[in-house]
């Protein structure tokens, strides 16, 4: 009963673990104004999330924009970006002078591990420049590390949520096969097989046309 009590008590969702951590930076990290989550995918789509105000999209977009920033230099190469001065940054020419403007001094983002298909950084900034400590960046690293845990968490669970969705479709389409045509599991297997070669098309999505059609 105990074990069932605890299983019955609610997880905390993803958005709700990445808000905690970018809250979790601004309260104890000192300099540290906003904050928020950049997440990159192939094709150049991108999202900021648990942001602490408005703040950290609209600096992701610029990154974005310039492809250039530290930020989407976290997220695909370094670990650790920090900047203690932007007034005085040169890595990035058309970035630092439109942050500077925005009034934006510093900055420190680290690498989120993430997925193959996602690339992710902790951004933090801040309104005044700020020689960013070891401890700054331990606590940094640590809640990165504890947002990646969460990110490939839900996304584990969301890749074997599809798979089993799959094979409860597979599964499906095998019994309308083997009632409509009188052939064992193997051959109606089979069929799925080979109608989803010839037409290029994934099984689960033949398997979905097969039960769309219904049974004979």
């Amino acid at each position: 009963m105990a074990e069932l009590a605890r299983s019955l008590v609610p997880k905390p969702s993803l958005d709700t673990i990445l808000q905690e951590v970018t809250t979790a930076a601004v309260d104890l990290i000192p300099g540290v104004d906003t904050a928020g989550i950049l997440l990159l995918e192939r094709g150049g789509k991108f999202s900021s999330v648990a942001t602490t105000s408005d703040l950290p999209h609209q600096l992701d977009t610029l990154q974005v924009t310039f492809n250039e920033g530290p930020c989407v230099q976290a997220a695909l190469s370094d670990t650790v970006v920090r900047t203690d001065d932007f007034r005085l940054e040169t890595r990035w020419p058309q970035y630092s002078p439109a942050v500077v403007e925005i009034g934006v001094l510093s900055g420190l983002s680290f690498k989120l591990y993430t997925a193959d298909r996602t690339a992710g950084a902790l951004n933090l900034f801040g309104f005044a420049p700020n020689e960013w400590s070891a401890d700054a960046e331990t606590v940094g690293t640590i809640l990165a590390a504890h947002a990646a845990s969460a990110i490939i968490t839900t996304q584990a669970r969301s890749q074997l949520n599809a798979a089993l969705l799959s094979r409860d479709r597979i599964g499906q389409a095998k019994g309308i096969i083997m009632e409509r045509f009188g052939v064992d599991a193997v051959r109606a297997f089979s069929m799925l097989k080979q109608l989803s070669q010839e037409g290029n098309v994934k099984l689960t999505d033949i398997a979905q046309r097969v039960i769309d059609s219904g049974p004979a």
